[in-house]
């Protein structure tokens, strides 16, 4: 089996580059789920508590055999649970339903700008990090003015901003801030939930490598450098967009991809969350 490659985060820890996602999946049916994604190969698994699927997500961890140390397992903080005093307890909570001693990347889901508990749900966090029951922290649909509160208010910068990315919703300004101040960046909805898959560009270059057009978006991903973490509970499917490794776009592809970006955003705007 090819190896997945991986990236170095700014505190020296590791994180597959692909990884697998939950989102959307009922709980009853994430075991299944993400026990087929741990046979196929993945070995990150990324949850949160506002999925309901933490519990079904850590009995296929437990019942998988595969040593603790040789998983990635991220879970993101709710926006209810933003605040000096509930993040703590928050975090105890979902470490308990996934029936872990530690999760390797805890998250701030949402800034929640408005309501302003943000930097204070960081600082928690920064305890929590300290403590070693998370290894790495960082956030998800955090924007440029967000990260600037965390950098300027705190000691700690984030390991990685968790941020829906796809070939209609490039990023580069928000990936270059990154990039910038050493945050890695992670995809979520990388196949822009399902709307490129008949986009005649794509297919393709698709055809031309033997691949389907979702095989060759997530293979954009990887060379781009990003994190990313397709979601299905379709066995097939998951072995499909793990079967990524064997194949490499040439530049012309990535730029074609590339200049699919339209500013296409498909889920919520941080800004007005």
């Amino acid at each position: 089996m090819t190896e997945v490659p991986q990236i170095e985060l700014n505190n020296g820890t590791t994180i597959p580059q692909l990884g697998f996602g939950v989102w959307q999946v009922p709980n009853e049916q994430a075991t299944d789920a993400v026990a087929a994604a741990l046979e196929t190969g993945y070995r990150s698994i990324d949850t949160a508590a506002i999925y309901g699927n933490e519990e079904g997500t850590g009995k296929a961890i437990a019942q998988s055999g595969i040593a603790r140390e040789d998983l990635f397992v991220t879970t993101k903080l709710w926006n209810d649970d933003h605040g000096t005093e509930t993040t703590v307890p928050a975090f105890e909570a979902s470490l308990e339903r996934l029936g872990l001693d530690y999760v390797d990347m805890y998250l701030i889901h949402w800034p929640r700008a408005k309501q302003n508990k943000f930097v204070e749900s960081w600082k928690a966090m920064e305890g929590i990090l300290a403590s070693g029951r998370a290894k790495a922290i960082g956030v998800s649909n955090f924007h440029a003015q967000h990260l600037s509160r965390i950098l300027s208010e705190s000691d700690t910068v984030p390991a990685i901003n968790q941020i829906e990315l796809h070939p209609n919703l490039t990023q580069r300004d928000l990936k270059t801030f990154c990039a910038s101040r050493g945050i890695a960046v992670e995809a979520y909805s990388p196949l822009a939930s399902g709307g490129l898959v008949d986009d005649p560009d794509i297919a393709k270059i698709a055809a031309n490598h033997g691949k389907s057009v979702a095989q060759v978006i997530l293979r954009w991903h990887l060379q781009d450098g990003n994190v990313v973490i397709p979601k299905s509970v379709t066995p097939a499917r998951i072995k499909e967009n793990f079967d990524v490794l064997d194949f490499e776009l040439s530049d012309a592809d990535m730029t074609k991809i590339s200049g699919l970006n339209n500013g296409d955003r498909r889920g919520s705007n941080p800004d007005e969350n």
